[in-house]
């Protein structure tokens, strides 16, 4: 061999096999740094149509997670494939830096008591450092972004742009200040957003409790009777004790039945349903004197077990017959339900008793239990109302209990003095800020589509939403209150620019460090300054206002309208939802035009991820051993639309797919040896057939490839790849080439037919797979043959790619027979090998019994049918004439039967032929080897 080895044209390339991508990506990252990727796709988007994604920002607290990654690498991909398709894609990160997790950690390190302007300092610096930290993990993903420019809610321009945005609202009149229940944590002396809530079991005091009928003649007359022979009181249960003593009202259900029970020393009014239940709790047995509809016992009067006040019965459908009596206790300061029941029945704001404090402690005034903290005042009102007579029925159980998400203690619903975002107040326009959310979720497209109704839901039945939260570190609430009155000064949103210039300045400080003078003048002993924060989701919520503006430097002329927003499912509840709310209260319409959800990520099992369970996979450690490629290979392999397992099987399974990939591509490269493209393109219509079907397959499949992108079905991508690389390229095209690529003359149209093929498909390839593997399609870009830009990034979709017409001989359907004919002779051939017959295909020769029509077919390729069979020979012969020792195939009218060859083997093609041996100057040689050497005439192909 070593005499001929000079004569073939072995394959040769400086891509690597394996692509040891820890340590090969961080160089990549630095010749991006290095050639500023990100202002050169500016650059080259100047002019273009716009595409922009507006990063949700997330909080900057910790390290990353996989979830962190799965989100940020899906943004990635669809900037990278918008860009590369045509479009200006600006990419600006974000961050939300404000609110209760930094403050807590402030508190941890630094103790409770700091002074205020010190702890937002601190917590200013503590949220600086968890921004570069996790900036840092976001770059080694690939993640190609303004890092150099993001936006951070902290910003002084970001804080007085939440200010304008809110002072928009102001002016709309959609921002009020009311009283109502909310999620009050006292350890974090502040109401709760609802994500901030989280459930976990507690155990409670369950009582029963007895409220005595104020005036038993009207009692009497409700169920029909013409008097009571005894006392009578109605009975409820619960299981918060502490909110007895802000107890104003009883609750019935209208169409429930309710019986009037005699149990000996008085009459109780239970729903019928309970009755029975309930007697056993309280050890009692009793006999039911009459019955009534619960509409009847509407504003009949009882008396509070503990204070000298009355109760009286309001209709309430959310009552139910579950557990206890089948009537609820009201204390409208600390129930949603409660409050709302209660001023429907014209119960004033300043009627609502609310004894506890932010802390938790009954306000010293209260009789009998001021001073107490609730929970530890339950066993003293429970004594109480035992002492009165007044309790029925005590037990302990556990139930499940709303806590706050940071501190893990119970938390309450307490009626507070909070702004507001009215759902239904009309705008100047008359529509409601409800119904302008509802028409925009309308005009929305939801990728999944039933993203849209579980939106439209919670829009459809959410209460106002409070914005107001009583912390530090936040964007302030800058309004002035008439101390008399209580009314908003009349210039509120002329004051809220004044303090918003000041703000972007000198930051949220100079709000608290404004004297009241400097913008009231003689006024300023009328007014004192609110000192409540906005909701996080209000900083989240309102970043279109600020970043995508055209005034902002990120911002885009055409107005604060995203093309997409992408974020995990839970973001319906939270960024999605406030940035609806938001840009339809300021502009009108959402401020997005589509809305991307994918789904949390979990372990093989379908577990959710958690450090106890040890199931954590961390992307900082997959980046290390295996490369970000890896996991971003991972990420489209899914359908993010559910639930993405991960674990260290599924990711091995990644790399394989990710070996697949890189090898096939090395295939190519290598076989581009010698070729320039500007020299040696064949045109499409002098290629052989078979090129010209794999570069017609590659255009097919960038067709579909593209759909996929502009859909966002990345699992679509991944999969088709994958097939492309295995199936028509490793399976078949590849392993027919090799003879031709490694054997025919260095300059022969049959090499260069294959190569310019070859050419157009890893052009074709690298373009396809850099969206998704940007580190590996880089790579592969930069081993392509012919002149280079920078990046592939400033490339847009290959051009090159030619279908076959219609009706070519040689056309789509033609090649797809030959290749199922292919696999079924692939099968036999392994079957011969595995008996012993023959060492390799090229060791064979195959007869082909077949019917006229695969005949006909097949004879088509003549003598090159054997090459594309990788045998040394075949022979096409009638179906009927095939023994019954002849291998049947799952082709329909394909039978095969293999030998193996008789002649010797070729020393420079290793194809056994009858010429071997024969030839005088070259005896080891076949012919066709003898005509391919540097001094024959060169081979002609034709198909193959």
């Amino acid at each position: 061999m070593s005499d001929y080895k000079h004569t073939l044209n072995l394959p040769d390339t400086d891509f690597p096999m394996r692509g040891n991508l820890p340590k090969r990506e961080p160089d990549q990252l630095a010749r991006w740094s290095e050639i500023d990727l990100y202002a050169r796709l500016r650059e080259a988007g100047k002019g273009r149509p716009s595409f922009v994604l507006h990063d949700g920002p997330p909080y900057a607290n910790g390290n990353i997670h996989i979830g962190h990654a799965v989100n940020k690498i899906l943004k990635d991909i669809i900037v990278k494939s918008k860009t590369m398709a045509g479009f200006d894609a600006p990419y600006v990160p974000g961050w939300d830096c404000h609110g209760l997790p930094i403050e807590h950690k402030v508190e941890t390190t630094h103790g409770k008591h700091l002074e205020s302007e010190k702890a937002r300092h601190l917590c200013r610096e503590y949220a600086g450092v968890q921004v570069e930290g996790q900036k840092h993990e976001f770059i080694r993903l690939g993640i190609v972004g303004d890092w150099g420019n993001p936006y951070r809610s902290m910003d002084f321009a970001n804080e007085a742009g939440e200010i304008r945005a809110l002072a928009e609202m102001v002016k709309g009149g959609f921002v009020f200040k009311g009283l109502k229940p909310v999620n009050w944590c006292f350890d974090c002396g502040s109401a709760l957003a609802e994500a901030e809530v989280e459930y976990a079991d507690k155990a409670s005091d369950a009582i029963d409790v007895a409220f005595t009928a104020d005036d038993s003649v009207v009692l009497a007359k409700a169920f029909g009777l013409e008097s009571l022979s005894k006392p009578a009181a109605a009975v409820i249960w619960t299981t918060t004790p502490w909110t007895i003593p802000a107890n104003q009202a009883l609750n019935v259900h209208p169409d429930f039945v309710y019986s009037l029970v005699d149990t000996g020393e008085r009459l109780l009014v239970l729903a019928e349903e309970l009755v029975d239940d309930s007697l056993a709790r309280f050890g009692l047995s009793g006999e039911t004197l009459a019955t009534v509809n619960g509409a009847a016992l509407e504003l009949i009067n009882f008396r509070h077990p503990i204070y000298d006040r009355l109760s009286p019965v309001y209709l309430a459908d959310y009552v139910e017959t579950g557990a206890g009596t089948g009537i609820v206790h009201s204390a409208p300061a600390y129930g949603e339900d409660d409050f709302h029941t209660c001023r429907r029945y014209g119960m004033e704001f300043d009627e609502i008793e609310s004894p506890v404090q932010g802390n938790g402690v009954y306000v010293p005034d209260l009789p009998e239990f001021g001073g107490q903290f609730i929970w530890k005042a339950n066993p003293n009102i429970v004594a109480r109302l035992e002492e009165l007579g007044a309790l029925m029925a005590h037990e302990k159980i556990t139930h499940s209990y709303m806590h706050c998400w940071r501190h893990k203690t119970p938390v309450i619903y307490r009626a507070t003095a909070q702004w507001f975002v009215g759902m239904d107040i009309a705008g100047s326009d008359g529509v409601t800020l409800r119904d302008k959310a509802l028409s925009a979720i309308e005009e929305t497209a939801f990728i999944p589509a039933w993203g849209q109704a579980r939106l439209k839901s919670m829009i459809a039945n959410r209460p106002d939403w409070c914005i107001s939260r009583q912390r530090n570190w936040g964007v302030p609430i800058p309004l002035f209150l008439h101390r008399a009155t209580g009314e908003l000064h009349p210039n509120s949103v002329e004051l809220m620019e004044a303090v918003a210039d000041r703000v972007a300045e000198k930051g949220i400080d100079a709000w608290w460090a404004l004297d009241n003078q400097e913008l009231l003048g003689d006024e300023a002993e009328q007014y004192e300054k609110v000192t409540d924060t906005l909701d996080v989701w209000f900083d989240s919520g309102t970043t279109h206002w600020h970043v995508l503006r055209g005034s902002h430097p990120h911002g885009h002329a055409e107005g604060p309208r995203a093309d997409l927003y992408l974020e995990g499912s839970d973001q319906h509840r939270g960024w999605f939802h406030s940035s609806l709310l938001t840009g339809c209260a300021i502009d009108g319409h959402a401020p997005y035009k589509a809305l991307l959800t994918h789904g949390f990520t979990v372990d093989a099992q379908g577990r959710k991820m958690s450090k106890s369970v040890g199931n954590v996979v961390a992307p900082q450690q997959v980046m290390d051993k295996l490369g970000a490629d890896i996991l971003r290979l991972w990420v489209s392999s899914n359908d993010y639309s559910g639930e993405m397992a991960v674990s260290d099987e599924i990711l091995k399974r990644t790399a394989d797919a990710y070996r697949r990939i890189r090898n096939t591509s090395r295939f190519l490269l290598s076989n581009l040896n010698g070729f320039e493209p500007a020299r040696d393109v064949v045109a499409f219509d002098d290629m052989l057939a078979l090129d010209q079907w794999v570069v017609d397959r590659a255009a097919q499949l960038q067709a579909r490839v593209e759909l996929a992108y502009e859909e966002y079905r990345f699992l679509d991508i991944y999969q088709q790849v994958l097939t492309f690389c295995s199936r028509e390229l490793g399976g078949f095209y590849l392993d027919i080439i090799k003879d031709r690529q490694y054997t025919t003359q260095p300059d022969s149209l049959a090499r260069r037919s294959c190569q310019t093929a070859l050419y157009h498909v890893i052009e074709a390839l690298a373009r396809w797979m850099a969206p998704i593997l940007s580190f590996t399609g880089e790579e592969i870009y930069a081993n392509i043959p012919g002149p280079r830009k920078d990046t592939i990034f400033l490339e847009e979709s290959y051009t090159g790619l030619t279908t076959l017409a219609d009706d070519a001989a040689m056309g789509r359907e033609f090649w797809e027979q030959v290749l199922h004919v292919k696999q079924a002779v692939n099968k036999t051939l392994e079957a011969a090998r595995n008996e012993g017959m023959v060492k390799n295909g090229l060791a064979a020769e195959v007869t082909l019994f077949v019917n006229d029509e695969l005949k006909t077919l097949l004879a088509n390729l003549g003598d090159e049918l054997r090459f594309v069979m990788l045998t040394s020979g075949v022979e096409l012969v009638a179906l009927e004439s095939a023994g019954s020792d002849v291998v049947d195939t799952e082709v329909a009218g394909l039978k095969v039967a293999v030998k193996a060859s008789e002649h010797a083997k070729c020393e420079r093609c290793w194809h056994h032929r009858p010429e071997v041996g024969t030839l005088l100057e070259h005896p080891t040689l076949c012919s066709r080897c003898v005509t391919n050497l540097p001094d024959g005439n060169g081979e002609t192909r034709h198909f193959a």
